[in-house]
């Protein structure tokens, strides 16, 4: 059962995908990025790629993010955001998109930058260094902004030293086989 921790809409019980097509992200995880993230939240930007069911960017909203925009391919996904938006009463502040993540981050380019990203793909598809690089080449990220990985496999940045062309790792944890990156952008 996946709900909200905290904020606004905290205790909120979620409606997640059947089967084994999204792999949310558990609570234990959940709450140790939040508490790592905890200052970066109020008033922020948010953009919530690979969204599945929403929890990650419906918990910024719960604790007062201004705006969240969610993304994500599967219009089953994007239904289940809805119903957890309009859930959590959080709606407002939602801009729900049935959309391919690099095609929505190539076209705010130069349009809106973000506070806060979460990566999260499906780990089978190895796509987060791409991913980085996209955000990177459009610049969408604010210049005191993190983006959060989520990875099944650990060692994402000694696997691809090229991500720190563009990024600083601030820190990294494990839990379980999930691997958490905290990354910024790289001082040029």
């Amino acid at each position: 059962m996946m709900r909200i921790i905290t904020g606004t809409a905290r205790g909120a019980k979620l409606y997640t995908l059947s089967g084994d097509t999204t792999r949310p992200t558990t609570e234990y995880a959940k709450e140790a990025i939040f508490n790592t993230l905890s200052s970066q939240i109020a008033d922020k930007t948010v953009l919530d790629l690979y969204a599945g069911s929403g929890q990650m960017g419906l918990e910024t909203l719960s604790r007062g993010a201004k705006l969240c925009v969610f993304t994500d391919s599967s219009k089953e996904a994007v239904e289940i955001i809805k119903k957890n938006a309009e859930k959590t009463k959080l709606s407002d502040k939602s801009k729900i998109l049935c959309t391919d993540a690099m095609r929505y981050v190539k076209s705010v380019s130069g349009k809106m930058k973000f506070d806060l990203i979460f990566v999260d793909p499906p780990y089978e598809k190895r796509i987060i260094p791409s991913t980085l690089k996209t955000i990177s080449k459009c610049d969408i990220l604010s210049d005191d902004g993190i983006v959060v990985c989520e990875d099944g496999y650990a060692g994402l940045t000694t696997r691809e030293p090229q991500i720190l062309e563009s990024f600083e790792l601030i820190k990294e944890a494990s839990y379980g086989r999930l691997h958490i990156f905290y990354l910024k952008k790289a001082i040029k």
